[in-house]
């Protein structure tokens, strides 16, 4: 096992035994915590578990929208760009509330940052510390967060 999946493990660890799995809650945490590559990785392989499932298109949206972030914080604007897209598209098949988060509220995220790349018209980097979203209480339903 690679120090990156001993890392990865032990956060998907750190949330076993909740009502929700494990991955779902690491990804929130790890977003969070603006450690986007990190959330990302944390769904990665439920994700892959259970692509072909109802809500494969669903883990692979969070994915997606996490992966736009890793791109924002490497200042590559376009793909982080395609990403919010497919994100978008991949989250828009959902009804408003799924798997206790709001995705009426993401997808607004989702077009927030869309808006802001696009009026720096893919030149302006609009991501800092303090401008990083947050996926919280009003966002994910349970409160759990």
């Amino acid at each position: 096992m690679s120090h990156k999946s001993t890392r990865i493990a032990a956060m998907i660890e750190s949330f076993r035994g909740q009502e929700l799995d494990a991955h779902y809650l690491g990804f929130f945490d790890c977003f969070n915590r603006q450690m986007f590559y990190e959330a990302h990785e944390v769904l990665e392989d439920y994700w892959l578990a259970n692509r072909h499932g109802a809500n494969g298109n669903f883990y692979k949206g969070l994915i997606q929208l996490a992966g736009a972030f890793v791109h924002l914080q490497k200042d590559r604007l376009r793909p982080s760009a395609a990403l919010f897209k497919l994100a978008r598209t991949n989250l828009e098949k959902y009804p408003g509330i799924y798997e206790r988060l709001n995705l009426v509220a993401v997808l607004a995220m989702i077009g927030d940052w869309q808006q802001r790349l696009a009026q720096g018209q893919l030149a302006l980097n609009p991501l800092t510390t303090h401008t990083a979203p947050e996926l919280n209480t009003q966002t994910f339903q349970s409160g759990m967060l």
